[in-house]
């Protein structure tokens, strides 16, 4: 199973953060859309969602916090999807068909998103960062206790 479930993290993670890079690189375009979407300070939020994806994305590639980054991506997905893919309210059917793709692509993601949550940490082959000293001593201080 470890071998299968890196490559998923590198491909899932990377997507994210591809995406969140995208925001940065495309920023005034996705702005442009947001507004028309109506969303408030769009230019904030394109940077702000960009930086939540490259956040998340980097999480569960790395498998650092997984369970923070992809709680990170699950709220992204549920608050953008009905916002800027609301295929219900195109009359224009190539974009109805557009917003449904891209609504639905969305759930699914958001459905991986919350299976990864159910996976144990530390996850294999995940980059951890060492512990502080403060951490450490804690943790030797509860062995000694439990002792």
């Amino acid at each position: 199973m470890r071998a299968p479930f890196l490559l998923g993290r590198l491909l899932f993670g990377g997507y994210f953060i591809f995406a969140g890079i995208n925001h940065f690189k495309q920023r005034r375009e996705l702005a442009q859309y947001a507004a028309a979407k109506n969303v408030p300070n769009p230019a904030l939020a394109v940077q702000l969602t960009g930086a939540v994806l490259v956040a998340g994305g980097a999480s569960i590639l790395l498998g650092t916090k997984p369970k923070l980054g992809t709680a990170a991506i699950i709220g992204f997905l549920a608050g953008v999807s009905p916002i800027m893919h609301d295929f219900w309210k195109q009359e224009d059917p190539q974009q109805r068909t557009n917003d449904m793709i891209n609504f639905t692509k969305n759930l699914a993601l958001a459905g991986a998103a919350t299976a990864l949550m159910g996976i144990e940490e530390p996850w294999p082959a995940s980059v951890t960062p060492k512990p502080t000293a403060r951490q450490r001593a804690t943790r030797i201080l509860r062995e000694s206790i439990a002792a």
